[in-house]
């Protein structure tokens, strides 16, 4: 998988977004939990708090927040892991910026070492664009950006990074995989305070890092996949501005001069 659309496959798969939106998305807590103390920041995890209900409550938490935001834009800075088949660690990087305007707007610019797009969604149309060859694609979308998304990786095989971001809160989030729950303490991220947590599902541990206070945001996600020999990690930090992404301009799609338009199909879009 690739450091960003490939990501996104992942994170739909623990039910995590940057988020998004990250891709996105997605997570809300059920099942039996055992009342434990609360971790403290020099504390490692033990048998005793491998499902704290603290932890379950603060994903409740920044998904119901999430869903109250109307605009925003976030930056996703992130490292990927790939093994060649010699078995030897690659890591590459890149960036993706998302801006919203829920529930029917959506721009993604996605660059990484290795290829750029950009997705727009003006609540009638998606269009996915390759810069780098030229090349565009664009279908009917339903009405709202979590409807667009679900359709575009069911039927298009577009997995939008971060997507996420938009799942989190919602009954669509697959909470009921979450195998274990643990609160870390407190960390900052790019200054930011936060609070640490760590969750396990079958084949996938991952790492959340929530901003403290009264803006409970995403600020950094880890995901290890446990399936794979060498445990290659997905991590990115996410950068927000709630005060962007209201300008409509920014979510329809202009075909540059020279740019050639062909039909979206699972991995249509050449590298």
């Amino acid at each position: 998988m690739n450091v960003n659309a490939e990501s996104a496959t992942t994170l739909r798969r623990i039910g995590a977004a940057l988020f998004a939106g990250i891709l996105l998305g997605a997570i809300t807590g059920t099942g039996a939990a055992l009342a434990q103390q609360p971790a403290t920041a020099s504390a490692a995890p033990s048998a005793t708090n491998e499902f704290d209900p603290k932890a379950i409550a603060a994903l409740k938490r920044m998904g119901a927040y999430l869903r109250t935001l109307k605009t925003f834009a976030v930056r996703s800075e992130a490292t990927k892991d790939e093994v060649l088949d010699s078995g030897q660690k690659i890591q590459f990087s890149g960036t993706v910026d998302i801006h919203a305007r829920l529930p029917d707007r959506l721009r993604l610019d996605v660059t990484s070492d290795r290829k750029q797009r950009q997705i727009y969604y003006d609540g009638k149309s998606v269009t996915q664009f390759a810069p780098r060859v030229g090349y565009y694609a664009s279908v009917e979308a339903p009405g709202t950006i979590r409807e667009t998304l679900t359709v575009a990786a069911d039927k298009y095989d577009l997995e939008v990074p971060l997507a996420d971001l938009f799942f989190w809160g919602t009954d669509q989030s697959g909470v009921d995989d979450i195998k274990s729950a643990i609160d870390l303490g407190p960390s900052r991220i790019d200054g930011v305070e936060c609070e640490h947590y760590a969750f396990r599902q079958v084949g996938v541990d991952w790492q959340l890092w929530i901003e403290s206070g009264k803006t409970p945001l995403p600020r950094k996600l880890v995901i290890t996949t446990l399936d794979e020999p060498s445990q290659p990690q997905y991590a990115t930090v996410l950068h927000w501005d709630l005060k962007s992404g209201g300008d409509s301009r920014m979510y329809a799609f202009v075909p540059p001069k020279g740019a050639r338009k062909i039909v979206m199909a699972p991995e249509a879009l050449a590298k």
